[in-house]
């Protein structure tokens, strides 16, 4: 029995993990899990599944949640990052599902790691912040890194087999979000309830706004650049708004490896925690006669510039994509609460960009520190646009 910790239970994808698990009771024991607020779900998930530890944000969040237990319980509540970091690393796990959504996840998941802990990554901010010091450590320990992500599960699957030297490059699929056909007239009056209506897939709120500003497929790139160990001009994105291709690897004799399937997430990650094994998941295969078409574009990077930003920070390199990172998750947090317009968030995520100098990437100290300033920066940006706007 494999004994699972789950960082992110309460979102999208710590609800599916916990979907599949409970599918397969003989084969997957829930040790420890990590949330943010919703504490009716989590209480339901406690008892559910009895993990020995629990994390919440905060302290008040972790009294409230003691007194939602039932008389006799044994789950220990702990909390903030430091409650975190003890789920992904002091609860015998055999595998960390690090599913926080943010460059929150980033120091769980390395302490995980530094515990000789395997890790099913769905937190793409971890590898896009401090992605050659998270592989460095994972390598250092032996510690396999397997991806959840639908498009680098794809890329995981169609390079089973083959020799790394032998890719000439990879293409990520994107759906394009509920606003490819828009245009630039039309995102700038985009609304955070329409841009949260995406057409295929079921995701958080801020994922869900990366996808419709394709920023999510950039930081995806940058993810894909560190798992597989390539340059951005081998990795190409293009739009399929079917959502069935979740991505291809095309080989140096011309073939053309790809994984399809239904856009159900409860696939790619019941891959990651039974891998090297399939599980036989409860739901409808893919019916390609019945999709009919699939389509093919490349992304226009003048509507949708975070996908471009996203390019530069990767050839930039060094500290470059954590400064993306932190000011990107800024400026949605900001979009989402009104207080700026849809084109704004790649405004300011390019402005704190230019403000940047571009410093190797030596340590996690690093990392936190250029985190913290740019998303000081970004905020700074935001107050000063709301300023001028009222003034």
């Amino acid at each position: 029995m494999k004994r699972l910790a789950v960082l992110g239970s309460t979102g999208s994808i710590g609800r599916n993990v916990l979907d599949v698990a409970r599918q397969f009771p003989e084969r997957f024991k829930i040790v420890g899990l990590a949330a943010g607020q919703n504490l009716p779900l989590l209480q339901e998930q406690i008892r559910a599944f009895r993990p020995a530890v629990v994390s919440v944000r905060n302290s008040n969040l972790a009294e409230e949640l003691v007194q939602m237990l039932p008389p006799g319980s044994t789950t220990r509540i702990v909390n903030g990052l430091e409650g975190a970091k003890e789920v992904a690393a002091a609860t015998e796990a055999d595998l960390l599902v690090s599913a926080m959504v943010g460059a929150v996840g980033l120091e769980p998941t390395l302490t995980a790691i530094g515990q000789g802990i395997a890790v099913a990554l769905a937190n793409k901010e971890t590898l896009v912040t401090a992605g050659a010091l998270v592989m460095e450590a994972a390598r250092g320990r032996g510690v396999p890194i397997i991806p959840i992500d639908s498009e680098h599960s794809a890329i995981f699957q169609a390079i089973q087999g083959n020799q790394p030297q032998d890719i000439r490059r990879l293409w990520l699929t994107a759906s394009g979000g509920p606003f490819l056909r828009k245009s630039q007239e039309e995102l700038a009056g985009v609304t955070a309830a329409a841009a949260l209506q995406h057409p295929n897939w079921s995701m958080g709120p801020k994922i869900t706004i990366d996808s419709a500003t394709l920023m999510n497929k950039g930081l995806e790139v940058i993810e894909a650049s560190v798992l597989f160990r390539l340059p951005p001009d081998r990795i190409e994105v293009h739009v399929h708004p079917q959502s069935i291709i979740h991505s291809l690897v095309e080989y140096i004799d011309g073939s053309v490896i790809a994984q399809l399937g239904i856009p159900d997430m409860r696939v790619p990650i019941s891959y990651a925690l039974a891998y090297p094994e399939r599980l036989p998941l409860d739901l409808p295969p893919l019916n390609l006669f019945q999709v009919g078409q699939l389509s093919f574009e490349p992304p226009d990077m003048e509507r949708f510039p975070c996908l471009r930003l996203a390019y530069e920070a990767l050839k930039a390199g060094g500290d470059m994509p954590a400064v993306l990172n932190a000011a990107n998750e800024i400026a949605v947090a900001a979009f989402l609460k009104g207080a700026i317009a849809f084109p704004d968030i790649p405004r300011i995520i390019s402005q704190v960009m230019a403000s940047h100098s571009v410093q190797p990437l030596t340590s996690l100290e690093q990392v936190l520190a250029v985190d913290g300033w740019a998303r000081q920066k970004a905020e700074t940006l935001i107050s000063q646009q709301r300023e001028y706007i009222t003034a």
